[in-house]
Formats: structure tokens, sequence, C-alpha cells
């Protein structure tokens, strides 16, 4: 490579929390040429914090960063331009063999590879269990809440899914919102609404979702999406701060500061 660090152009798989997180520091690190990558109908929890969102009502701003929804890679410097972070509706990820970026981040967060290839850049960056750091990605960010939340890994696995909801104020699956079944889900409700235990927080088909703890919902999918049975559908904030709602968690932040030291071991010397 040839220029600066500023001149790196870096992709990233996703546009959830995480993903969010990750291109809100590098955005405000001075990495301005990120675009970022997503499935057509992106279902995101914390929507407030989710540039993905982005896709759906053409821009998003979180804490003082904007994404904007573009059409084509053709868009991607003019909205750079703009100092805005574009994101494609681009599922088969074309855009990165089309831009050739010198970084990939997949932040995707699926649990598994779902096509991610040490080839893609010159540095590739895995999220979480499903990648090996030296065979399929370079580098592995660890995702699992504890000691070892955010430690790069450059060589072997990340600790494996546990499917247990990090510990929020004591409690763990019981903020998480699931759907009772698979069908369409609607709510009257917003986030930001606080709730108690055994509120109705809306309804999956004809069964009722109901919340387990008190708090406030700081998370909650677009009503009206088709969902499957167990789905994470949202998440009730028992520290009952309406503030977090709008603003990039811990567990984020400490991702997105570890994929800026990945980006930085590799580029620079």
């Amino acid at each position: 490579m040839t220029g600066t660090l500023k001149d790196l152009i870096i992709a990233i798989k996703g546009g959830g929390e995480m993903a969010t997180g990750i291109a809100w520091r590098l955005f405000q690190t001075n990495f301005k040429q990120i675009f970022m990558l997503e499935r057509k109908n992106p279902m995101a929890v914390r929507r407030r914090v989710s540039f993905c969102e982005a896709l759906h009502e053409g821009t998003i701003i979180v804490e003082g960063v904007a994404a904007k929804k573009v059409s084509s890679t053709d868009q991607f410097v003019s909205a750079w331009n703009e100092n805005r972070i574009p994101i494609l509706i681009d599922p088969e990820w074309t855009a990165i063999k089309t831009v050739q970026p010198h970084v990939v981040i997949d932040a995707i967060l699926a649990k598994k590879n779902l096509g991610t290839d040490l080839l893609d850049a010159r540095l590739v960056i895995g999220l979480g269990p499903g990648f090996e750091a030296g065979k399929d990605v370079h580098m592995v960010i660890e995702t699992n809440r504890g000691h070892n939340l955010g430690k790069v890994i450059l060589k072997g696995c990340p600790e494996p899914n546990t499917g247990i909801p990090g510990s929020i104020g004591g409690y763990t699956r019981q903020r998480v919102l699931r759907s009772p079944c698979a069908g369409i889900f609607t709510s009257s409700l917003t986030i930001g609404t606080p709730v108690k235990k055994g509120d109705v927080i809306g309804h999956v088909g004809n069964e009722q979702v109901f919340a387990e703890i008190d708090g406030i919902l700081r998370g909650l999918i677009r009503k009206n999406t088709i969902v499957t049975g167990k789905l994470k559908i949202g998440d009730i904030d028992p520290r009952g701060n309406k503030n977090y709602c709008d603003t990039i968690s811990e567990k984020a932040r400490a991702i997105g500061g570890s994929v800026l030291e990945a980006v930085l071991r590799e580029y620079n010397h």
C-alpha cells in the first residue's frame, strides 16, 4: 500500500449493533473510507444504534456519525465526500471484489463463517465464533463478554457460543425478548418505553410476547416483520436509563477498539 492510513478503504459485512460500533470507532479515528454491506431486510434489535436502519430510513445518525443508503458502489465516493458512511444492499458481497478494500471485517455475528476468506483483502478480520485466525481470517476478535472480551486473536479460535446473553443488571436470558412462534411480529410500543414484568410487548400471530423483567425497552425489531420461533426480537435494559437506547454499548465500543487495534497492527508500520 502507498499513501497514509487515511487512504485505507475498509469494508464491513453487516450493519447491526456490533458492526456499527466498529464503523463508528474507525470513523472517529479518521478512517473515512468505510463502506458497509447488508442483506435486503436486516433485522436489527437495537435499531437506534444500528447503521443498517439507513436501508429503511435513507440516513441514520448514531452518536454524531451518519450512515447513508446507496444503490451502487459508484456512490461510495460521494457519500465519503459528504462525511457519511455508505451502506449498500449486497448480500453476495460483490462490492468487495469491485472495490478491493484494504481491510474486510466480517461483523455479521452469524456464529459461523458465511463465506469470508483470507484472500478478500490484505487484512481480514472476523468477529466471534465461526472463524479461525490463520485459516479463514487473519485475526479474530473475541466477542464473549468477560475477561477476554475484545481480545485480538492471531492464531486459533475464539470462545464457543454459549447461547446465554451477557449479564446486564444481573439478568441474562430474562432481558431478551424472543418470538414464541413463527409469524408476523406486531407491537404498539417503541424503543425507550418503560415496561414492567408481565407487560405485553407485542404479538407474533396470536401469541403474546411478555416482559420478564422491569426496565426500558432498549431494542425492538420493526413491526410487521416476519419472524421464526425463538428469534431474538427485543431487549429490555433493567438499568432503566433511557439514554442507553441511543448510545453504543460498552461491548460494541470494546470490539470497535479491538478492530482499530487490529488495523493498526497490520498497517501502522
